[in-house]
């Protein structure tokens, strides 16, 4: 779970989890969808207005896990950054890969809007901001993001940062105002009522027992029916179970914990003045203002799963850290989900074989990717749109097991604590730069003081007093003439 959502305080989607029921009768559609979170659900929508039988299979119920409890930040792009998607990709690829990710945000955004999902409580822009003093990567960033990648950016000095983020621990940063926010649960159940509406049939407690994918027509068993379809599209990340374990151990299970802090009114207003979500670029936290005064953040993180609750007061020290003027915060709802996270660093999307589709892998990739993986799927399936090829590289690798678990925490330690080192430094050497600035403007302020001091009475400044006759070489004189 890369981000959370405010639904966890607020309750939604209760009526519409009552309205849905289990699979109980045996069904041939078009497309069997497993797994009903952002990614699925898309996908049942967008083929289901293009006109295909769907059904969607959910072991629990919609948006129990990681896209039912996310910040609700929709911004483009990927884990991986930039130079590292041109490296490994090619430049005109990582082009397309990022429009890509620019068309989910786009997605998102319509059913959002133009939909009027009720509570939705949206909001634009969207702020990245560095630990450490970086000014000369940020120009070319923002040079390569807005020439290059055609992206709607701007670069914030340290000072506009600072106004907008009473702390120091923030120096420079990219907007991204295009970038926005929602309620991610209300989303996801306004989407799911948006699949039924287009056709889809959505069934809960319905776990896949065996799939059978050989064949022109694929069989899909599930504890009290049978399902044939032409397509099965796997979206459950790492809860597919059994009959995919081979898929889902390809992926590091990874929970994030975040919290909804009581109302901090005028306080929060003061020190936190940005309305939209913030970033920080180590990728450690990520926070925004909800409801008006309070405050939603998310940070710690396992590779194992753990009570939420535990976590309350890692949060609060953590909120106090960034913002010492907030002080110890209390905390309202602490929650959290799992996502899996690919050894790549990219979504996993695409066919596996003949009629046999995966989208998963979206731990750090944001609400944009798993929205577009689902569209882009759906428009394969029914319209031939052959760009899911472009993930192409990105190929299904072992995350490691257990033995990955363990690594994968461990280099997560070490990132934030290589994060947290370069931060220290960087604001240790900012307080040196200004300690260095005060002495210089202290000694030109004592000079100017000494140039301006009256000296005591009857003495002349010391430029102006005539200096005694030095020595000289003997110069001959004429001689006096014997008559003088």
């Amino acid at each position: 779970m890369s981000e959370t959502s405010t639904s966890a305080i607020n309750g939604a989607g209760g009526a519409a989890l009552r309205d849905r029921t289990r699979l109980t009768f045996d069904l041939d559609v078009d497309i069997c969808v497993v797994g009903a979170g952002l990614a699925g659900l898309t996908a049942a929508l967008e083929a289901a207005r293009l006109g295909a039988s769907v059904a969607v299979l959910e072991g629990r119920h919609v948006g129990w896990n990681a896209s039912g409890n996310n910040l609700g930040t929709v911004i483009p792009g990927y884990s991986l950054s930039l130079s590292e998607l041109i490296e490994r990709v090619g430049f005109e690829d990582a082009r397309e890969l990022w429009a890509l990710s620019k068309e989910g945000c786009e997605l998102i955004r319509a059913n959002a809007r133009e939909e009027l999902m009720p509570g939705i409580a949206f909001s634009e822009g969207a702020l990245e901001v560095s630990n450490v003093d970086a000014g000369d990567q940020l120009i070319r960033r923002l040079q390569m993001l807005s020439e290059d990648f055609e992206t709607e950016v701007e670069g914030w000095q340290v000072e506009r940062v600072r106004n907008e983020l009473r702390t120091n621990r923030y120096f420079h940063g990219v907007h991204y105002p295009r970038a926005f926010q929602i309620d991610g649960r209300k989303y996801l159940h306004g989407l799911a009522a948006l699949a039924k509406r287009a056709g889809a049939r959505i069934f809960e407690d319905t776990p896949v027992v065996s799939i059978d994918s050989s064949g022109i027509r694929k069989r899909i068993v599930t504890p009290s029916a049978r399902m044939r379809a032409s397509h099965i599209v796997l979206a459950g990340n790492v809860h597919l179970g059994a009959p995919l374990k081979r898929l889902s151990e390809t992926l590091l299970p990874v929970w994030r914990y975040a919290a909804v802090t009581a109302p901090l009114g005028e306080p929060l207003r003061h020190i936190v003045s940005f309305k939209g979500s913030v970033t920080d670029s180590g990728g450690i936290d990520h926070f925004r203002v909800v409801d008006g005064d309070r405050l939603m953040w998310a940070n710690p993180e396992t590779t194992w799963e753990a009570q939420p609750q535990r976590f309350a007061g890692s949060i609060q020290r953590r909120i106090a850290t960034i913002f010492p003027e907030l002080g110890r915060v209390e905390i309202s709802e602490v929650f959290g989900g799992v996502t899996g996270e690919t050894v790549h660093g990219m979504p996993q999307i695409g066919q596996l074989r003949k009629g046999l589709w995966v989208a998963s892998g979206f731990g750090r990739q944001g609400l944009n990717t798993s929205a577009m993986a689902g569209q882009l799927i759906a428009h394969s399936i029914l319209r031939g749109d052959e760009r899911w090829r472009l993930f192409s590289p990105f190929e299904l690798v072992w995350a490691g097991g257990a033995t990955g678990r363990v690594a994968g925490y461990v280099v997560g330690l070490w990132g934030r604590g290589n994060s947290a080192a370069a931060g220290a430094l960087a604001r240790h050497r900012e307080r040196a730069r200004a300690q260095e600035r005060l002495r210089e403007a202290r000694l030109a302020e004592a000079n100017r003081q000494a140039a301006m001091r009256p000296l005591p009475s009857g003495r002349l400044p010391r430029m102006n007093r005539v200096a005694p006759a030095q020595p000289t070489e003997p110069v001959d004189q004429p001689a006096e003439s014997e008559g003088a």
